[in-house]
This record gives structure tokens, C-alpha cells and sequence, in this order.
């Protein structure tokens, strides 16, 4: 059964704007070298921060297409029905979120690190760190998906919610970008495995409660 949910939630992500967040990533990394300046050495040195903060976003941008059209429409309903745990349905979005984005995110880094003149062992520890973290942002995502879902403007709600719970990955995930850090790769893995972890029992209940 979670096969076919994320076989589904994928068809519905790529059948839509899927490109619109590695293309709002893209834009970023071209946007910056403007904003900054031609120094090579400073764009190298900022490049992988602003890459990951484009990554958060490109996170955030599909947040109100995870949850909502499948409460409103009844299906986490029918899902309940055929004994589905709620649970299990989360587990299926997050995967499903992070194979629409991560993946992707993955191979635009390389366009977005020639943009930001960034040099290969800073490149490789961002790829790295982009293949740690993106699957905690996109379980946080869902989790925030389902906690706000069925409210209005439950898009600037949720990126109210997110962006702060996101800020230890993100320092860690730059710090690690930025010298190679050992202490910053294990604390990133670790905020990102804590939200692998915790976002199925979070979006879990906030589904149940929505239902009350």
C-alpha cells in the first residue's frame, strides 16, 4: 500500500509545477552573482549558504499541494478506512516530497555551483550535504503540511512554522559546506534523521485532529 501512495503523490508531483521549485533554486544561484558582486573568492565562500537556503525553499514551495487536496477531498478519509494508518500515509508523502525535489535538487547544483564559482571539494561537500538534509526538510515539510492544513492562507502559516524549525539544519548543513566539518556533517545528519523520525507522528495527529 505505501508503494502505491507515494506511486501516486509522485504522478501528482511531477504532473504539476514540479520543476517550479528547481527552477526558483536555479534562479536563486543566478540571482546572487548580481546581488554580490564578480568576487570569485566571496561567491565561493557564500555560494553554498545561499544554495541552501534556495534548497529550503524549493522545500516550501509545494507545501499547500502535500496535504490539503487529499483532506479536502476525502481520500486520507477512505485511506483511514481501509485501514491505512495516518502514519503510514506521512511516510508516503515524505518520500514521495523528497523524490519530486531532492533528487533534482541534486543534479541543478552543479549548474548553481558554476554560476557561484564554487570549487569542487566545496561543490562535493555540498552535494553531500544537500543528499543529508533534504530528506528532513521534506519530512518536516509534510509534518507542517498537515498541521496546517484546511486553514486559510495556510501557505504563509506554514512557512512561518517551518523556517524556524529549519534553522539548526540549515547552520549546520552551511557549516559543513563551508570547511568540511566533521562535528557540523554528523549534527546535520542528526537534526535530519531526528525529522525523518518524528514527522510521521506529527502529520499522524495533526491528520486525526483535522478530522475532529
Amino acid at each position: 500500500m505505501i508503494r502505491a501512495l507515494i506511486l501516486r503523490d509522485l504522478r501528482r508531483g511531477f504532473s504539476g509545477a514540479a520543476w517550479l521549485p528547481i527552477a526558483f533554486f536555479l534562479l536563486v544561484a543566478s540571482l546572487v552573482p548580481f546581488a554580490i558582486g564578480p568576487d570569485a573568492q566571496l561567491l565561493g565562500r557564500i555560494g553554498p549558504g545561499a544554495l541552501w537556503i534556495a534548497a529550503l525553499t524549493a522545500a516550501l514551495l509545494p507545501i499547500e499541494r502535500l496535504i490539503e487536496p487529499d483532506r479536502a477531498e476525502g481520500v486520507l478519509d477512505q485511506l483511514l478506512l481501509h485501514g491505512v494508518a495516518d502514519e503510514t500515509v506521512a511516510v508516503a508523502k515524505i518520500a514521495a516530497h523528497w523524490l519530486t525535489f531532492g533528487p533534482l535538487l541534486f543534479i541543478a547544483a552543479f549548474p548553481a555551483a558554476a554560476l557561484l564559482d564554487i570549487d569542487g571539494h566545496a561543490l562535493a561537500r555540498l552535494l553531500l550535504s544537500i543528499w543529508i538534509g533534504t530528506p528532513g526538510l521534506a519530512a518536516l515539510a509534510v509534518a507542517v503540511a498537515a498541521l496546517t492544513a484546511g486553514l486559510p492562507r495556510a501557505g504563509s502559516i506554514a512557512g512561518l512554522l517551518l523556517l524556524p524549525i529549519a534553522i539548526p539544519l540549515l547552520i549546520f548543513a552551511a557549516a559543513f559546506c563551508a570547511d568540511g566539518s566533521n562535528q557540523a556533517m554528523a549534527l546535520e545528519a542528526a537534526i535530519s534523521i531526528l525529522l525523518l523520525a518524528g514527522a510521521p507522528f506529527a502529520a499522524g495527529a495533526a491528520i486525526r485532529a483535522a478530522r475532529t
